[in-house]
């Protein structure tokens, strides 16, 4: 969907228009990956479509954009001892690897199976982030399978997000949460730790295929980096209990966003 402007708007009006525009999305996203752990994309990919931009740019865009705040993110919850570094590198392993299965996987899988049980994974997850409450000084207990676990968590993170195009925080951090008994600060900034190695990847292979907006990436990011530290700041303040609240909303929130999206690909194909 192309943005339409006014007959009277100069490209100068546009130009400004789109800076604006891609400033406000980047403290927007900054700001959930700080207090989530997420990477943002879930919002910067469809909201460069409204822009103008096709899928496949906005989400090479929207990698390239969430580097650096992840970087920013990962070092904020570092500095208040918010990350486990060797989950965090075992599980960016497991993603890498995962991510390139993913890509494979893409036209030889069957997507509808692993979309509508993904669906339901969310789903189970919105009702755990209420019953079940993390407490702050809640860590991971590393172990040879302890380990081994954490790296097949990163891999299937990877093939989703190959075949779904999910980000990897909506998965991890609950996972962290509940599985391997991380706090809901240590899940964050674990999950942000990760994600750097991914976006790097990810980045290098889509300037190969030219699937980036250089300008566009720079305007989101470093806007984002801004926003990133304020929401670490309300992830500290608020308690665990309303934190997994809010992270129940995101998480509901991305469900329908992909059930939307699916039913909106299915009538388009039919």
């Amino acid at each position: 969907m192309t943005r339409q402007l006014h007959p009277d708007a100069s490209p100068a009006d546009a130009t400004r228009h789109s800076v604006i525009a891609l400033i406000a999305l980047g403290l927007a996203a900054g700001y959930l990956s700080g207090l989530f752990g997420v990477g943002g994309g879930i919002i910067v990919v469809p909201a460069l479509m409204m822009l103008g931009f096709s899928q496949r740019l906005a989400a090479g865009t929207s990698v390239t954009a969430i580097l650096p705040t992840a970087i920013v993110g990962a070092i904020s919850y570092a500095l208040s001892g918010n990350v486990d570094w060797i989950a965090g590198a075992l599980l960016a392993v497991g993603v890498v690897a995962g991510a390139q299965v993913g890509t494979y996987l893409l036209a030889r899988f069957p997507k509808d199976a692993l979309f509508w049980s993904f669906v339901g994974f969310l789903a189970v997850t919105v009702v755990s982030l209420w019953i079940v409450v993390p407490q702050r000084d809640d860590v991971i207990e590393l172990n040879p399978l302890t380990a081994i676990a954490l790296c097949l968590v990163g891999v299937i993170t990877g093939i989703l997000s190959g075949l779904l195009g999910v980000g990897g925080g909506i998965v991890v951090v609950p996972v962290l949460i509940f599985f391997f008994g991380a706090s809901d600060l240590v899940a964050k900034g674990t999950s942000l730790l990760m994600m750097v190695p991914g976006s790097v990847s990810a980045t290098l292979g889509n300037a190969r295929r030219r699937n980036i907006d250089f300008r566009a990436a720079a305007f989101v990011g470093i806007s984002a980096c801004v926003a990133s530290p304020l929401g670490l700041l309300t992830a500290t303040a608020i308690t665990p209990f309303w934190s997994n609240v809010a992270f129940s909303v995101l998480i509901a929130g991305v469900a329908i966003q992909l059930v939307t999206k699916q039913r909106k690909a299915r009538r388009a194909s039919a």
